[in-house]
């Protein structure tokens, strides 16, 4: 089984600085969920590990957070795509939880549920908390420079070595190449 590990806001719809708080404001980013039906039609189970502390803040609630997860869902459908789980931090930043990225408690999660070890595996991300949580469950990192990931590679000279795309149609155009080991 190969998996692949995406960060949400950012890498598959449209960031937003007011957090997405309904179903109309969750808008994918072009080319992102025809890259995760490839991605399924490659042999990926795609996973969701996204920070979502728009809860503890009183933006979105629980309902609403699914609502915006089914249309994602719907979405994918339409273009033969599939996310397989969605795992969230509800907490704020200053929670101290083991789950909000930066911390591996939502990959490690994750890993425990499917009985899978993280090792290798890619994790696709906009921003240093995203690369940060990859790293310390042993996953590896992918920045994407939509959402917050042009920021994130200009604002970080150590994310120097770390592979940057474009988008997510990028990622699992590489990912999905034929070639050696894949």
């Amino acid at each position: 089984m190969r998996l692949l590990i995406l960060d949400r806001d950012g890498v598959i719809n449209q960031e937003s600085d007011r957090f997405i708080k309904s179903p109309e404001e969750w808008i994918p980013i072009p080319g992102s969920l025809e890259a995760v039906a490839r991605a399924n039609a490659a042999g990926y189970r795609v996973v969701v590990v996204s920070n979502q502390s728009g809860l503890a803040r009183g933006i979105i609630d629980v309902g609403q957070l699914h609502l915006v997860h089914q249309k994602m869902h719907q979405r994918l459908a339409e273009h033969g795509g599939r996310i397989e789980a969605v795992f969230f931090c509800p907490h704020g930043p200053g929670e101290g939880c083991a789950c909000r990225k930066p911390r591996p408690g939502l990959f490690r999660e994750l890993s425990e549920r499917l009985h899978l070890p993280l090792e290798g595996v890619p994790a696709v991300g906009d921003r240093l908390t995203d690369i940060q949580a990859a790293r310390a469950a042993g996953a590896r990192p992918i920045l994407v420079e939509t959402g917050r990931g042009r920021h994130t590679r200009d604002a970080n000279p150590e994310l120097r070595s770390l592979p940057v795309y474009e988008d997510l149609a990028a990622v699992i155009a590489e990912l999905c190449a034929p070639g050696p080991g894949r």
